[in-house]
């Protein structure tokens, strides 16, 4: 397994093409925008050598047997299923942000059965070629990108009734040693930080739309793919002077638009080749897992309502009634979310392939709660802050020979209490309400693994109506037992 710095030098071997503020950048890993989410992914790599959590972050190789990166790992039993959680609960409590690998993590294991049951019913060989690549990419303990999301031009029309067929990414040319793609994927999360693309279909297709249905994995840096890094709120303040004004000092995201213009894939890489009545499962099963990967909402929900806590004390209102009551309610809906990820994982199943995947139930119902909970959680924090979270002066006006001593004077609160250190939780309440953290805490929570209403569609496939109508007419009377 790669540690921190390894992974670091494994970024620079990169030749990224990567556009920023409309211009291409020639040192990514170093950018100041771009560098506090590499941190983030780094920590993946460097808490995996700490042995306390080594139970969480690690584990055996189905495959090899060897020590890897839980990441890079396929689910063997509900353990598995639970343990991601948990990992997910604890990076985002220690990083207050999204830290880029859950999308591929879940990519992996959608593909695990998916590539089974495609060769089940066609003879095909896409389940050994996953597997030989899912080898190389524990063996060299590898980031993935997943890429699901189209842009899908007019949301009204299918892949192939677009006026402009690139909506959606879909195969172009078949050649004798692979295939050639093109179109586009929106809001790919920690893209730049990969080594890794892992291509999938975005929604359900007919036949009409087969050349549409296609998966593969490429090297982020193959000829022919672009990045183009999406804005932030507050981005630019992390190429200011200070540390203070980040809010997070360490650690940070990005998502970018990641364009395939005529890109070569060769066969060894292809996982679903226009084998459409697949496309949807596929989506699902991916879907799934994604959403019971929003347990890193708890940790970053971990980290706020520390910093709620922190500025209620500071403030001195920390035994004020209406205070505790609203860290109590801030508590209680982020151990609920908790228990939706852990539900749907321990009530995980075993597919076809071996590959235990979450109940699919609870696990919409878990991120449904997600598009809710965290806007609850952060209201309240902002309501127990007041409003300097949003009218403090900046560093700079710390610092200043002529205003500075104003600021200590009259934003200081109790006897040893530091201004700055008011000052740095306050900005770390701001950033992760309604600054460039907000991007993964509340944005991402609502859209993330599909919007809320692609959740309530699933929840309603999956309940068993017609069970709970059967109980209630036996115990009415209606029917018979």
């Amino acid at each position: 397994m790669m540690n921190a710095e390894q992974y670091e030098q494994s970024l620079r071997k990169l030749n990224l093409v990567v556009y920023l503020f409309g211009e291409r950048l020639s040192n990514v890993v170093d950018n100041p925008l771009l560098r506090p989410s590499m941190n983030a992914v780094a920590a993946t790599y460097e808490l995996a050598h700490r042995p306390e959590y080594e139970d969480l972050l690690t584990v055996a190789s189905h495959l090899t047997g060897r020590k890897i990166n839980r990441f890079c790992h396929i689910h063997q039993n509900a353990g598995d299923l639970v343990k991601k959680t948990k990992m997910g609960r604890l990076l985002g409590s220690l990083t207050a942000c999204c830290f880029q690998r859950c999308v591929g993590m879940d990519a992996l294991n959608a593909l695990s059965i998916a590539t089974y049951d495609i060769d089940k019913k066609y003879g095909s060989e896409y389940n050994k070629r996953f597997l030989d690549y899912l080898e190389y990419v524990q063996e060299k303990d590898l980031v993935c990108d997943g890429a699901m999301t189209d842009v899908k031009g007019d949301r009204a029309r299918a892949p192939h009734e677009q006026d402009d067929p690139d909506m959606y990414l879909h195969v172009v040319e078949t050649l004798k040693d692979g295939i050639v793609v093109r179109g586009a994927k929106a809001h790919q999360t920690g893209a730049v930080n990969s080594h890794e693309i892992i291509v999938m279909p975005t929604i359900a297709l007919r036949e009409e739309d087969k050349d549409y249905a296609v998966a593969f994995a490429l090297p982020s840096d193959t000829e022919g793919i672009t990045y183009i890094i999406g804005r932030q709120s507050c981005d630019l303040r992390k190429l200011e002077e200070g540390l203070i004004d980040r809010g997070n000092q360490y650690y940070g995201g990005h998502e970018a638009l990641v364009v395939f213009d005529n890109v070569f894939v060769p066969w060894e890489r292809v996982f679903m080749f226009r084998e459409y009545e697949f496309a949807g499962a596929l989506v699902e099963y991916f879907a799934s897992y994604h959403r019971q990967s929003y347990a890193c909402k708890v940790g970053v929900g971990d980290v706020l309502i520390g910093a709620t806590q922190t500025i209620a004390e500071y403030n001195g209102v920390e035994k004020a009634s209406h205070v505790k009551d609203k860290i109590i309610e801030m508590n209680h809906l982020n151990e609920t979310l908790f228990c939706g990820s852990l539900a749907c994982a321990a009530e995980g199943h075993c597919k076809a392939s071996g590959t235990y995947m979450v109940n699919t139930l609870l696990a919409n119902v878990c991120k449904q709660n997600v598009t809710r909970f965290p806007y609850e959680i952060a209201r309240l924090a902002q309501d127990i802050a007041g409003g300097l979270v949003v009218t403090l002066p900046s560093e700079k006006d710390l610092h200043s020979p002529e205003v500075g001593k104003w600021i200590k004077k009259y934003y200081r609160t109790k006897t040893g209490i530091p201004m700055d250190h008011r000052m740095r939780i306050l900005r770390l309440i701001e950033n992760i309400t309604m600054g460039t953290a907000a991007v993964g805490y509340l944005t991402e929570s609502m859209h993330g693994a599909g919007s809320p209403q692609a959740q309530r569609i699933m929840i309603a496939r999956e309940v068993d109506m017609s069970l709970k109508q059967k109980n209630a007419k036996i115990l009415s009377g209606i029917e018979k037992r």
